[in-house]
Protein backbone atom coordinates (compact mmCIF):
# COMPACT_ATOMS: atom_id res chain seq x y z
CA UNK A 1 0.00 0.00 0.00
CA UNK A 2 2.85 2.37 0.84
CA UNK A 3 4.44 1.67 -2.52
CA UNK A 4 1.20 2.25 -4.37
CA UNK A 5 0.62 5.49 -2.45
CA UNK A 6 4.15 6.63 -3.25
CA UNK A 7 3.62 5.93 -6.96
CA UNK A 8 0.42 7.97 -6.88
CA UNK A 9 2.23 10.87 -5.29
CA UNK A 10 4.99 10.66 -7.89
CA UNK A 11 2.48 10.80 -10.71
CA UNK A 12 0.74 13.81 -9.19
CA UNK A 13 3.93 15.76 -8.60
CA UNK A 14 4.30 18.72 -10.97
CA UNK A 15 7.35 19.42 -13.05
CA UNK A 16 10.10 21.49 -11.62
CA UNK A 17 9.00 25.06 -11.23
CA UNK A 18 5.31 24.14 -11.62
CA UNK A 19 2.38 24.57 -9.27
CA UNK A 20 2.38 21.95 -6.56
CA UNK A 21 -1.35 22.28 -5.88
CA UNK A 22 -3.19 19.28 -7.34
CA UNK A 23 -6.36 19.93 -9.31
CA UNK A 24 -9.60 19.86 -7.36
CA UNK A 25 -11.71 16.77 -7.54
CA UNK A 26 -14.17 16.89 -10.40
CA UNK A 27 -12.49 19.88 -12.04
CA UNK A 28 -12.08 19.63 -15.81
CA UNK A 29 -8.66 18.80 -17.07
CA UNK A 30 -6.88 21.70 -18.75
CA UNK A 31 -7.18 21.60 -22.51
CA UNK A 32 -4.02 21.66 -24.58
CA UNK A 33 -3.32 24.85 -26.45
CA UNK A 34 -4.85 24.75 -29.94
CA UNK A 35 -2.41 24.28 -32.76
CA UNK A 36 -1.98 27.15 -35.14
CA UNK A 37 -4.07 26.54 -38.27
CA UNK A 38 -2.17 25.76 -41.40
CA UNK A 39 -1.72 28.83 -43.53
CA UNK A 40 -3.95 28.64 -46.54
CA UNK A 41 -2.99 30.23 -49.82
CA UNK A 42 -4.78 33.46 -50.62
CA UNK A 43 -7.03 34.10 -53.59
CA UNK A 44 -4.09 35.28 -55.62
CA UNK A 45 -2.20 32.07 -54.88
CA UNK A 46 -5.17 29.91 -55.82
CA UNK A 47 -5.68 31.91 -58.99
CA UNK A 48 -2.04 31.52 -59.97
CA UNK A 49 -2.15 27.81 -59.14
CA UNK A 50 -5.17 27.27 -61.39
CA UNK A 51 -3.68 29.42 -64.15
CA UNK A 52 -0.25 27.84 -64.22
CA UNK A 53 -1.13 24.47 -65.88
CA UNK A 54 -2.99 26.04 -68.83
CA UNK A 55 -0.16 28.51 -69.38
CA UNK A 56 2.37 25.69 -69.35
CA UNK A 57 0.29 23.70 -71.84
CA UNK A 58 -0.08 26.67 -74.17
CA UNK A 59 3.61 27.49 -73.87
CA UNK A 60 4.59 23.91 -74.71
CA UNK A 61 2.26 23.93 -77.71
CA UNK A 62 3.68 27.20 -79.02
CA UNK A 63 7.23 25.91 -78.54
CA UNK A 64 6.50 22.72 -80.49
CA UNK A 65 4.77 24.75 -83.17
CA UNK A 66 7.74 27.09 -83.52
CA UNK A 67 10.20 24.19 -83.74
CA UNK A 68 8.25 21.88 -86.07
CA UNK A 69 6.59 24.41 -88.40
CA UNK A 70 9.73 25.36 -90.40
CA UNK A 71 10.30 21.68 -91.18
CA UNK A 72 6.96 21.37 -93.05
CA UNK A 73 7.20 22.53 -96.66
CA UNK A 74 4.05 23.40 -98.60
CA UNK A 75 3.36 24.78 -102.05
CA UNK A 76 3.39 28.26 -100.50
CA UNK A 77 6.62 27.74 -98.58
CA UNK A 78 7.38 26.59 -95.06
CA UNK A 79 4.55 26.36 -92.57
CA UNK A 80 4.44 29.66 -90.65
CA UNK A 81 5.21 29.63 -86.97
CA UNK A 82 3.56 31.60 -84.16
CA UNK A 83 5.63 34.73 -84.84
CA UNK A 84 4.67 34.85 -88.53
CA UNK A 85 1.01 34.20 -87.72
CA UNK A 86 1.00 36.94 -85.11
CA UNK A 87 2.62 39.33 -87.59
CA UNK A 88 -0.16 38.69 -90.09
CA UNK A 89 -2.71 39.33 -87.36
CA UNK A 90 -1.11 42.73 -86.81
CA UNK A 91 -1.13 43.32 -90.59
CA UNK A 92 -4.84 42.56 -90.73
CA UNK A 93 -5.43 45.07 -87.96
CA UNK A 94 -3.45 47.68 -89.88
CA UNK A 95 -5.57 46.98 -92.96
CA UNK A 96 -8.72 47.48 -90.92
CA UNK A 97 -7.39 50.76 -89.53
CA UNK A 98 -6.52 52.01 -93.02
CA UNK A 99 -9.92 50.97 -94.36
CA UNK A 100 -11.70 52.72 -91.48
CA UNK A 101 -9.75 55.89 -92.16
CA UNK A 102 -10.56 55.68 -95.88
CA UNK A 103 -14.27 55.19 -95.11
CA UNK A 104 -14.30 58.16 -92.75
CA UNK A 105 -12.54 60.29 -95.36
CA UNK A 106 -15.03 59.19 -98.03
CA UNK A 107 -18.03 60.29 -95.97
CA UNK A 108 -16.31 63.53 -94.95
CA UNK A 109 -15.59 64.41 -98.58
CA UNK A 110 -19.14 63.51 -99.60
CA UNK A 111 -20.59 65.66 -96.84
CA UNK A 112 -18.35 68.57 -97.87
CA UNK A 113 -19.45 68.27 -101.51
CA UNK A 114 -23.11 68.15 -100.54
CA UNK A 115 -22.70 71.20 -98.28
CA UNK A 116 -20.98 73.10 -101.10
CA UNK A 117 -23.77 72.15 -103.55
CA UNK A 118 -26.46 73.35 -101.15
CA UNK A 119 -24.55 76.59 -100.50
CA UNK A 120 -24.31 77.18 -104.27
CA UNK A 121 -28.08 76.77 -104.61
CA UNK A 122 -27.88 73.47 -106.44
CA UNK A 123 -29.60 70.91 -104.18
CA UNK A 124 -30.02 68.55 -107.14
CA UNK A 125 -26.29 67.85 -107.04
CA UNK A 126 -26.51 66.39 -103.54
CA UNK A 127 -25.48 62.73 -103.58
CA UNK A 128 -25.63 60.14 -100.82
CA UNK A 129 -23.56 57.09 -101.69
CA UNK A 130 -22.66 54.24 -99.34
CA UNK A 131 -19.03 53.30 -98.97
CA UNK A 132 -18.38 50.13 -100.96
CA UNK A 133 -14.89 49.14 -99.92
CA UNK A 134 -13.88 45.52 -99.53
CA UNK A 135 -14.79 44.04 -96.12
CA UNK A 136 -11.89 43.75 -93.72
CA UNK A 137 -11.12 40.89 -91.35
CA UNK A 138 -13.04 42.42 -88.37
CA UNK A 139 -15.97 43.05 -90.72
CA UNK A 140 -15.96 39.35 -91.62
CA UNK A 141 -15.90 38.43 -87.94
CA UNK A 142 -18.88 40.67 -87.24
CA UNK A 143 -20.80 39.20 -90.18
CA UNK A 144 -20.20 35.65 -88.96
CA UNK A 145 -21.27 36.55 -85.42
CA UNK A 146 -24.50 38.10 -86.69
CA UNK A 147 -25.20 35.05 -88.83
CA UNK A 148 -24.61 32.51 -86.09
CA UNK A 149 -26.67 34.61 -83.67
CA UNK A 150 -29.66 34.59 -86.02
CA UNK A 151 -29.33 30.87 -86.73
CA UNK A 152 -28.95 30.07 -83.04
CA UNK A 153 -32.01 32.12 -82.06
CA UNK A 154 -34.10 30.47 -84.77
CA UNK A 155 -32.90 27.03 -83.68
CA UNK A 156 -33.77 27.77 -80.05
CA UNK A 157 -37.23 29.08 -80.93
CA UNK A 158 -37.94 25.89 -82.87
CA UNK A 159 -36.22 23.32 -80.65
CA UNK A 160 -37.35 24.34 -77.16
CA UNK A 161 -41.14 24.18 -77.74
CA UNK A 162 -40.90 20.93 -79.70
CA UNK A 163 -38.61 19.45 -77.05
CA UNK A 164 -41.01 20.38 -74.25
CA UNK A 165 -43.94 18.79 -76.08
CA UNK A 166 -41.90 15.64 -76.76
CA UNK A 167 -40.83 15.41 -73.13
CA UNK A 168 -44.36 15.77 -71.79
CA UNK A 169 -46.07 13.53 -74.34
CA UNK A 170 -44.67 10.03 -74.96
CA UNK A 171 -46.90 9.75 -78.02
CA UNK A 172 -45.47 12.87 -79.65
CA UNK A 173 -41.96 11.80 -78.69
CA UNK A 174 -42.45 8.41 -80.35
CA UNK A 175 -43.73 10.13 -83.49
CA UNK A 176 -40.93 12.72 -83.77
CA UNK A 177 -37.96 10.70 -82.52
CA UNK A 178 -37.37 8.81 -85.82
CA UNK A 179 -37.31 12.08 -87.74
CA UNK A 180 -34.84 13.56 -85.29
CA UNK A 181 -32.53 10.57 -85.53
CA UNK A 182 -32.62 10.73 -89.35
CA UNK A 183 -32.15 14.48 -89.73
CA UNK A 184 -29.57 14.98 -86.99
CA UNK A 185 -26.55 13.47 -88.85
CA UNK A 186 -27.18 15.36 -92.12
CA UNK A 187 -24.16 17.44 -93.08
CA UNK A 188 -24.50 21.20 -93.64
CA UNK A 189 -23.00 20.66 -97.09
CA UNK A 190 -26.09 18.63 -97.98
CA UNK A 191 -28.49 21.23 -96.61
CA UNK A 192 -26.80 24.16 -98.36
CA UNK A 193 -27.98 23.62 -101.97
CA UNK A 194 -31.54 22.90 -100.83
CA UNK A 195 -31.66 25.99 -98.63
CA UNK A 196 -30.07 28.11 -101.35
CA UNK A 197 -32.71 27.17 -103.91
CA UNK A 198 -35.60 27.62 -101.48
CA UNK A 199 -34.39 31.02 -100.23
CA UNK A 200 -33.63 32.23 -103.76
CA UNK A 201 -37.13 31.28 -104.84
CA UNK A 202 -38.68 32.90 -101.75
CA UNK A 203 -36.76 36.19 -101.61
CA UNK A 204 -37.39 37.85 -104.95
CA UNK A 205 -37.12 41.49 -103.92
CA UNK A 206 -34.32 43.54 -105.45
CA UNK A 207 -33.59 45.15 -102.07
CA UNK A 208 -34.57 42.67 -99.35
CA UNK A 209 -34.43 43.48 -95.67
CA UNK A 210 -31.78 40.77 -95.17
CA UNK A 211 -29.31 39.70 -97.84
CA UNK A 212 -29.94 36.29 -99.38
CA UNK A 213 -26.47 35.04 -98.46
CA UNK A 214 -27.05 36.05 -94.84
CA UNK A 215 -30.42 34.26 -94.68
CA UNK A 216 -29.05 31.14 -96.37
CA UNK A 217 -26.17 30.80 -93.90
CA UNK A 218 -28.44 31.45 -90.91
CA UNK A 219 -31.00 28.83 -91.97
CA UNK A 220 -28.26 26.25 -92.57
CA UNK A 221 -26.95 26.96 -89.08
CA UNK A 222 -30.46 26.56 -87.66
CA UNK A 223 -31.08 23.23 -89.41
CA UNK A 224 -27.83 21.75 -88.21
CA UNK A 225 -27.75 23.10 -84.65
CA UNK A 226 -31.30 22.70 -83.34
CA UNK A 227 -31.02 18.97 -82.58
CA UNK A 228 -28.93 19.12 -79.37
CA UNK A 229 -31.31 21.66 -77.86
CA UNK A 230 -34.37 19.66 -78.91
CA UNK A 231 -33.05 16.38 -77.51
CA UNK A 232 -31.83 17.84 -74.21
CA UNK A 233 -35.05 19.79 -73.72
CA UNK A 234 -37.08 16.63 -74.26
CA UNK A 235 -34.94 14.73 -71.76
CA UNK A 236 -35.30 17.52 -69.20
CA UNK A 237 -39.07 17.73 -69.58
CA UNK A 238 -39.43 13.94 -69.37
CA UNK A 239 -37.29 13.69 -66.22
CA UNK A 240 -39.37 16.13 -64.16
CA UNK A 241 -40.33 14.81 -60.74
CA UNK A 242 -43.75 13.17 -60.93
CA UNK A 243 -44.61 14.56 -57.49
CA UNK A 244 -44.41 18.06 -58.92
CA UNK A 245 -46.87 17.12 -61.65
CA UNK A 246 -49.18 15.62 -59.03
CA UNK A 247 -49.00 18.84 -57.02
CA UNK A 248 -49.93 20.73 -60.17
CA UNK A 249 -52.96 18.52 -60.63
CA UNK A 250 -54.00 19.02 -57.01
CA UNK A 251 -53.69 22.78 -57.37
CA UNK A 252 -55.51 22.58 -60.69
CA UNK A 253 -52.86 24.58 -62.51
CA UNK A 254 -53.57 25.42 -66.12
CA UNK A 255 -51.23 24.27 -68.85
CA UNK A 256 -49.45 27.63 -69.02
CA UNK A 257 -48.93 27.83 -65.26
CA UNK A 258 -47.81 24.21 -65.21
CA UNK A 259 -45.34 24.93 -68.01
CA UNK A 260 -43.88 28.11 -66.52
CA UNK A 261 -43.87 27.11 -62.84
CA UNK A 262 -43.06 23.41 -62.97
CA UNK A 263 -41.72 22.17 -66.28
CA UNK A 264 -39.47 25.03 -67.42
CA UNK A 265 -37.67 25.57 -64.07
CA UNK A 266 -36.94 21.85 -63.79
CA UNK A 267 -35.78 21.62 -67.41
CA UNK A 268 -33.56 24.72 -67.46
CA UNK A 269 -30.25 22.88 -66.83
CA UNK A 270 -30.98 20.47 -69.69
CA UNK A 271 -32.12 23.28 -71.98
CA UNK A 272 -28.96 25.32 -71.41
CA UNK A 273 -26.78 22.26 -71.92
CA UNK A 274 -28.47 21.70 -75.27
CA UNK A 275 -28.13 25.39 -76.17
CA UNK A 276 -24.40 25.32 -75.44
CA UNK A 277 -23.99 22.29 -77.68
CA UNK A 278 -26.14 23.86 -80.39
CA UNK A 279 -24.14 27.08 -80.36
CA UNK A 280 -20.88 25.17 -80.74
CA UNK A 281 -22.29 23.10 -83.59
CA UNK A 282 -23.71 26.20 -85.23
CA UNK A 283 -20.38 28.00 -85.14
CA UNK A 284 -18.62 25.04 -86.79
CA UNK A 285 -21.37 24.66 -89.40
CA UNK A 286 -21.30 28.35 -90.26
CA UNK A 287 -17.63 28.39 -91.28
CA UNK A 288 -18.15 25.41 -93.60
CA UNK A 289 -21.30 26.92 -95.11
CA UNK A 290 -19.59 30.26 -95.74
CA UNK A 291 -16.66 28.55 -97.42
CA UNK A 292 -18.84 26.47 -99.72
CA UNK A 293 -21.42 29.12 -100.59
CA UNK A 294 -18.94 31.99 -100.70
CA UNK A 295 -21.15 33.95 -98.34
CA UNK A 296 -19.56 36.86 -96.44
CA UNK A 297 -17.89 35.87 -93.20
CA UNK A 298 -14.83 34.17 -91.79
CA UNK A 299 -15.36 31.10 -93.97
CA UNK A 300 -15.19 33.22 -97.12
CA UNK A 301 -12.09 34.97 -95.79
CA UNK A 302 -10.35 31.61 -95.35
CA UNK A 303 -11.39 30.46 -98.81
CA UNK A 304 -10.32 33.72 -100.47
CA UNK A 305 -6.90 33.53 -98.85
CA UNK A 306 -6.56 29.92 -99.97
CA UNK A 307 -7.41 30.90 -103.52
CA UNK A 308 -5.09 33.91 -103.34
CA UNK A 309 -2.05 31.68 -102.91
CA UNK A 310 0.35 34.42 -101.83
CA UNK A 311 3.27 33.93 -99.47
CA UNK A 312 1.20 35.46 -96.65
CA UNK A 313 -1.99 33.51 -97.28
CA UNK A 314 -1.10 30.49 -95.17
CA UNK A 315 -0.22 32.62 -92.14
CA UNK A 316 -3.47 34.55 -92.55
CA UNK A 317 -5.47 31.34 -92.74
CA UNK A 318 -3.83 30.04 -89.59
CA UNK A 319 -4.52 33.32 -87.82
CA UNK A 320 -8.17 33.04 -88.86
CA UNK A 321 -8.26 29.49 -87.47
CA UNK A 322 -6.95 30.74 -84.12
CA UNK A 323 -9.54 33.53 -84.08
CA UNK A 324 -12.32 31.05 -84.91
CA UNK A 325 -11.25 28.89 -81.98
CA UNK A 326 -11.14 31.81 -79.56
CA UNK A 327 -14.56 33.02 -80.68
CA UNK A 328 -16.02 29.54 -80.19
CA UNK A 329 -14.49 29.41 -76.70
CA UNK A 330 -15.88 32.85 -75.91
CA UNK A 331 -19.37 31.92 -77.08
CA UNK A 332 -19.33 28.86 -74.83
CA UNK A 333 -18.22 30.98 -71.84
CA UNK A 334 -21.04 33.44 -72.55
CA UNK A 335 -23.59 30.62 -72.51
CA UNK A 336 -22.14 29.31 -69.23
CA UNK A 337 -22.42 32.77 -67.66
CA UNK A 338 -25.99 33.12 -68.92
CA UNK A 339 -26.89 29.73 -67.48
CA UNK A 340 -25.40 30.67 -64.10
CA UNK A 341 -27.27 33.98 -64.12
CA UNK A 342 -30.63 32.41 -64.95
CA UNK A 343 -30.12 29.58 -62.43
CA UNK A 344 -29.19 32.04 -59.68
CA UNK A 345 -32.29 34.12 -60.31
CA UNK A 346 -34.43 30.98 -60.41
CA UNK A 347 -33.16 29.81 -57.04
CA UNK A 348 -33.31 33.25 -55.45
Amino acid sequence: MATAFADLIDRDEPDAGGDATPPAAGAPEPKPAPEAPARRPGKLGLWLKSLLPPLLGIGAFLALWAVLAPQVETSLGALPGPVEVGAQGAALYDEWSAASAAEAQFYADQEARNAAAIAAGNPGAVQDFAYSGAPTFPDQILTSLKTVALGFVLATLVAVPIGLVCGLSPLVNAAINPLVQIMKPVSPLAWLPIVTMVVSATITSADPLLAKSFVISAIVVMLCSLWPTLINTAVGAASIDKDLLNVGRVLRLGWFAKLTRLVLPSSLPYIFTGMRLSLGVGWMVLIAAEMLAQNPGLGKFVWDEFQNGSSQSLARIMFAVVVIGFIGFGLDRIMMALQAFVSRNRLA
